[in-house]
C-alpha cells in the first residue's frame, strides 16, 4: 500500500509575510494621513486592508496553520456543553456569597488586628 502524499510547498513566504507588513503599515499611514475624511470611510478602507492582508497571510504556511487550529477550536466549541440560565444564575450567586462572607472575615481581621497594634503602640 503506497501513499502518495504530497505536502503543499508554500513559496515566498517570506515576500508574502513582507507584502501584509506593507498593507498594515499602508493602513496606518493613510488612516492618519486622511484624518480629515470621515471615520466611516477611513474604517471600510482598513477593514478592506485587514481582509486583503488576512488573505495574503493564510497563503503562507504559518497561516494555514492557524487556520486549522481556529478550525479546530470552532470545533471543539460546538462539542462545549453550556450551563442553563438556571445553573448560571446559582453560580453566580454562590460566588457573590462567598465574596461577600470573605470580604466580612477580612474586614473583621483587619479590625482586630487594627485594634491590638493601637492598644500595643499606646
Amino acid at each position: 500500500m503506497t501513499a502518495n502524499t504530497e505536502e503543499k510547498v508554500y513559496r515566498l513566504d517570506a515576500i508574502k509575510w513582507l507584502l501584509v507588513v506593507a498593507i498594515v503599515a499602508v493602513g496606518v499611514v493613510g488612516n492618519s494621513h486622511f484624518s480629515a475624511e470621515s471615520i466611516l470611510y477611513r474604517a471600510l478602507g482598513l477593514l478592506v486592508l485587514a481582509a486583503v492582508a488576512v488573505v495574503v497571510a493564510l497563503q503562507t504556511a504559518k497561516g494555514v496553520a492557524l487556520a486549522d487550529v481556529v478550525r479546530g477550536a470552532l470545533v471543539e466549541l460546538r462539542k462545549v456543553v453550556w450551563p442553563t440560565r438556571h445553573e448560571t444564575n446559582q453560580t453566580t450567586l454562590i460566588v457573590l456569597v462567598v465574596v461577600v462572607v470573605a470580604a466580612i472575615i477580612l474586614w473583621l481581621l483587619d479590625t482586630l488586628f487594627g485594634f491590638i497594634a493601637s492598644n500595643i503602640i499606646g
